[in-house]
């Protein structure tokens, strides 16, 4: 299986972003050695790998200046099979820019409302812009905080055709899980039973993204 680098990001907070980063990673690593490169100012998947999970169900982690991310991603992908960057929670950022420039993936976690959709509309033009110096880029969105009970409304339909770049088929839906894992300082595949549910979908959205 060859290794990926692999960028979350979103110009938006509170989209999940970290919550996916570092769960996705929890996931590669139990396939190979996955790094995680936290690049957001805010170093909230720092902190949550210092809270010390013992068990074995988080990636390493480190943190990377904003000028050095670049040269981390490439030493990163020689020491490690995957590496996963966390991105800052905006576009307008140079680091994003760069991220963008290295990795061969971008994963944009998205909640399923209009509104939210709406607010990423500008990272089409980002990754477009991205494609002219790295033409390998994919780039794909993942639902996140999906409710089982209401299917995506025709509007939210809309508003995702406007992104120019497909939907993952695999999404996270809202649950416990996610939270008590943070809080916990561990990955859902740490919870035992209580994260069963959640690993699943992890599982399921990394088959697809190494089938793309």
């Amino acid at each position: 299986m060859p290794g990926l680098r692999i960028a979350v990001a979103n110009q938006k907070g509170g989209t999940g972003k970290t919550t996916l980063a570092l769960n996705l990673a929890a996931g590669l690593q139990r396939r190979a050695s996955t790094l995680v490169l936290d690049a957001d100012p805010q170093a909230s998947i720092s902190q949550w790998a210092a809270m010390g999970d013992t068990g074995g169900h988080l990636p390493a982690v480190q943190a990377v200046a904003q000028d050095d991310v670049s040269a981390r991603i490439a030493q990163g992908i020689r020491e490690y099979r995957h590496v996963v960057i966390d991105c800052p929670p905006t576009l307008r950022n140079a680091t994003v820019g760069d991220v963008l420039n290295s990795v061969d993936m971008l994963l944009v976690p998205i909640q399923p409302s209009p509104v939210d959709l709406w607010a990423s509309v500008d990272i089409t033009a980002a990754v477009r812009n991205a494609r002219q110096r790295n033409p390998r880029l994919k780039a794909f969105v993942v639902l996140n905080q999906l409710d089982s009970r209401n299917a995506l409304s025709r509007s939210v339909r809309e508003a995702l055709t406007e992104l120019e770049f497909p939907t993952l088929r695999a999404g996270l839906a809202r649950r416990a899980a996610y939270r008590s894992a943070a809080v916990e300082g561990t990955s859902v595949y740490g919870l035992g039973h209580r994260g069963k549910a959640a690993a699943r979908e992890i599982e399921a959205l990394i088959q697809e993204v190494l089938q793309s």
